[in-house]
């Protein structure tokens, strides 16, 4: 696990202190704090990097109130890899042991270490709790007082809880599926996330439907290790290598045109298995083409051309887009998204306000740091309110959790729904009037 001494120090330099991060970053703008922004969180890191000032309990926590959107890294003149230093950072704060407590090494060692590096004991968890939910146990639960007995956190995380889809992607997808002889064009690889796997599995069937539909021979193995990002957000690079290298053992990317993710915070740590494994002798070469071959969904329909359904007599419907921070920011995919859209027969796409600013899911934040993470999300909801559009679409199971729960909780009928499946459902109504 690198720490920020060891860390090149160029990457520290980069930054000139311009300011020109200060009103793209969400605590910054809320708190007008200077730590609280990306130029005074990298002095600190590199006054730690300089044996100027140490690891301190305020350091890591101030790591863990940014919310890792990296919009700073859009705004940047100076091609700051903020990315690259708020892993770091977070590393160094995990590895300094002022953080560490009792309840929160027992849950990152269930949660981080246990739970999410394991697929089939996750997809145990999400049986249970589909169980729990679909025998109306958790609503008996829920009206019957026993929540308030739950500390205030854990009522939170409650409340926040996924719903579980019946069917999880192995269970939905066949390991190989192919179009017709005649529009095979190319061979991809899908990954189906960690939670999207769970709770959003039914996205992941309409990515393989667009896929199928645009010429792609589709291979979806059922057993697939967690991508990291949850990890390497957190501090535990170590863990995220050896997810890296299992992910990169079980799509070969010698064997694949692409390997597709239509998760964007997924898909932004994929993309650096590079810089993950760069020291790793057996894996370095791989991950290089690994880094290379991972393509987000809208990114790689666009760039193969993609095909338009045609569709008599379409279902008039007005959409916006609030687009993942680190699809926009991380992996600056914000176009295709759009054309994408605007290809569907029917739809109407209007802009959303402040479409790039951060809904507070990202990832964990809004369970560690719930009132600023309240704070972003009554913004965002007002904002889509400004629309007048009662869909929503986004490209992240974390945006869509957020930002469904805070309709729910607001009273607001809007569907939240993936990009990619209203694109499906075009196909679809395109083959059952064929």
């Amino acid at each position: 696990m690198k720490k920020l001494r060891e860390m090149d120090y160029a990457v520290l330099q980069q930054c000139m202190h311009c300011g020109l991060c200060l009103p793209t970053c969400p605590t910054y703008d809320a708190t007008k704090i200077e730590r609280n922004s990306p130029r005074g969180r990298i002095s600190l890191m590199r006054a730690i990097a300089d044996g100027d000032l140490e690891a301190t309990r305020a350091f890591g926590e101030e790591m863990y109130f940014c919310l890792g959107c990296l919009a700073c890294q859009t705004a940047c003149p100076a091609g700051v890899d903020y990315n690259q230093l708020f892993e770091t950072a977070r590393a160094e704060a995990e590895a300094s042991g002022h953080l560490a407590n009792p309840a929160r090494t027992l849950l990152r060692t269930v949660l981080l270490r246990g739970l999410f590096p394991s697929p089939r004991l996750l997809r145990l968890v999400g049986r249970l709790l589909w169980l729990y939910q679909a025998s109306g146990l958790e609503t008996i639960v829920r009206r019957s007082g026993l929540l308030r007995l739950l500390p205030k956190r854990l009522r939170a995380l409650e409340g926040q809880r996924p719903t579980i889809e019946r069917r999880f992607s192995h269970q939905q997808i066949a390991p190989v599926e192919t179009p017709s002889a005649a529009k095979r064009r190319y061979r991809v690889g899908l990954l189906t996330g960690c939670i999207q796997d769970l709770s959003y599995a039914s996205i992941n069937r309409d990515t393989a439907d667009v896929l199928l539909a645009n010429g792609c021979e589709v291979v979806t193995p059922p057993v697939q290790p967690c991508c990291g990002s949850l990890l390497a957000h957190n501090g535990d690079t170590e863990t995220a290598a050896a997810l890296a290298r299992r992910n990169i053992d079980t799509f070969p990317p010698g064997q694949f045109d692409a390997i597709i993710t239509n998760a964007g915070g997924c898909g932004s740590h994929l993309k650096n298995y590079h810089h993950l494994l760069v020291d790793d002798p057996v894996y370095a070469a791989q991950a290089k083409e690994w880094s290379r071959k991972v393509k987000d969904i809208h990114e790689w329909l666009v760039e193969i051309g993609l095909r338009a359904p045609q569709v008599i007599a379409p279902v008039t419907q007005t959409v916006t887009y609030h687009e993942s921070c680190h699809l926009c920011h991380g992996q600056k995919v914000t176009a295709q998204p759009r054309a994408l859209l605007k290809t569907i027969p029917g739809l109407r796409l209007v802009e959303l306000p402040e479409a790039n600013w951060c809904c507070g899911s990202a990832g964990v934040y809004n369970l560690t740091q719930p009132e600023m993470s309240r704070q972003l999300l009554e913004r965002k909801l007002g904002h889509i309110g400004q629309t007048g559009a009662l869909t929503v679409a986004t490209a992240n199971p974390g945006c869509l959790l957020q930002l469904a729960n805070g309709a729910r909780d607001a009273g607001l009928s809007l569907e939240i729904v993936h990009p990619i499946t209203l694109l499906a459902r075009a196909y679809r109504e395109e083959q059952k009037r064929a």
